[in-house]
């Protein structure tokens, strides 16, 4: 009986490990696999049927940021929220050395060389930005929320952050940036008829942005408008795109098949095109399956905010699932021709190391907020 006693400490500890680990939303995960197969037998085609180089890689680091993001599921919320702000400054100092020491490829300075690796901080920018501004919001009331000059700090929070991902350039990644922003402080409480002024501004200021706009930014536009008006240069990728697009048909041309994808005629076909692939090979069933689980993840994501019962949580889960919608809304009419050219990967599939890890620790932070939606933050935990 005195040993039962004496060993009760790690018996309550393997419970409630064991309570959190069973709370955990084994179908959002269960999704995210599939997700990520799907993308594992697209990169497999578009190198000709091989592991290597893209493949391979991407599972080995699908395989880890899975581990991170049921480890971090695991982790107290409340910990995670006092985390908010010092990661916030750290995403801000490394989107700074990006501008002062980033790696320049296909013409932006987007990247950093940290131990080898090419690292894009402007994708963990938007998680560690979701985290501050929910900390921000989590006990504010309606009428503190309804008071302009609360609202400085954090629209400042989304500007600043923003403002130098564009400066990289990384136009899309920004816009998502700041979309990300809005939509928490929509869920925050911040009246409609403020973001209807921020959204006149915008229309009146576009014009003028126009003509700040780099040259190839100027050539997406102007391409999207009329793809057709240099089909062997600027208008070369959509186009290419829209007749993988089209070739697949109902069902596709099968498993490593698609002659679009096969010939090499597809444009950066491991990374923003990627979708083409799918398209081409699994037609638009297929294509509608990976849409399908895309747009599911996201529902599970707002579901997760709906039942949390901290204002932490949701914002954070509201915050998530947005940046997810944005990926793929953008990635997918991107490719489809209905928005220009904006270089947005598509979450899971895509190929690429940042966007995948940066999403899969969001993720991890959903599936923290789903484990820990009962909790209750104390005034210690602001």
């Amino acid at each position: 009986m005195s040993t039962l006693v004496e060993y009760r400490p790690y018996y309550l500890k393997s419970f409630r490990l064991a309570r959190k680990f069973l709370r955990i939303n084994w179908l959002f995960v269960i999704v995210t696999c599939a997700v990520a197969g799907i993308g594992y037998a697209a990169l497999y085609s578009a190198a000709g049927g091989h592991g290597e180089p893209y493949a391979i890689p991407q599972f080995i680091r699908f395989a880890a940021a899975l581990i991170m993001m049921i480890m971090i599921a695991m982790i107290d919320i409340r910990i995670i929220a006092k985390c908010a702000w010092p990661l916030y400054a750290i995403g801000l100092l490394l989107l700074v050395a990006v501008w002062k020491f980033g790696h320049v490829g296909l013409g932006a300075r987007r990247w950093l060389d940290i131990g080898g690796l090419h690292v894009q901080p402007s994708e963990f920018m938007k998680l560690f930005l979701i985290l501050a501004l929910a900390h921000w919001f989590q006990r504010a009331s309606y009428e503190r929320v309804g008071n302009p000059v609360f609202l400085i700090a954090p629209v400042l929070a989304i500007l600043c952050p923003a403002a130098l991902i564009l400066k990289e350039p990384n136009l899309g990644t920004a816009v998502i940036t700041m979309t990300v922003g809005g939509a928490m402080l929509l869920g925050a409480g911040v009246r409609w008829w403020k973001f209807a002024i921020v959204m006149l501004l915008v229309a009146i200021a576009a014009p003028f942005a126009y003509h700040h706009l780099h040259g190839y930014q100027k050539q997406r536009i102007l391409t999207f408008l009329h793809p057709g008006r240099d089909p062997l240069g600027a208008g070369y990728n959509i186009i290419q795109s829209k007749i993988a697009l089209g070739s697949g048909g109902m069902w596709g041309q099968g498993f490593l098949h698609g002659t679009q994808n096969q010939l090499n005629f597809l444009p950066e076909k491991q990374t923003d095109f990627v979708f083409t692939i799918i398209a081409e090979e699994f037609g638009f069933a297929g294509s509608m399956v990976l849409m399908g689980l895309l747009f599911s993840m996201v529902a599970m994501a707002f579901y997760t905010a709906l039942r949390c019962g901290h204002q932490f949580g949701r914002l954070a889960a509201i915050g998530i699932g947005t940046n997810l919608f944005l990926y793929c809304f953008v990635n997918l009419a991107m490719v489809m021709g209905l928005i220009p050219v904006g270089g947005v990967p598509l979450p899971l599939v895509s190929y690429g190391g940042s966007a995948l890890t940066a999403v899969m620790l969001g993720f991890g932070v959903l599936m923290s907020v789903q484990v820990h939606r009962d909790v209750e933050f104390a005034a210690g935990d602001d």
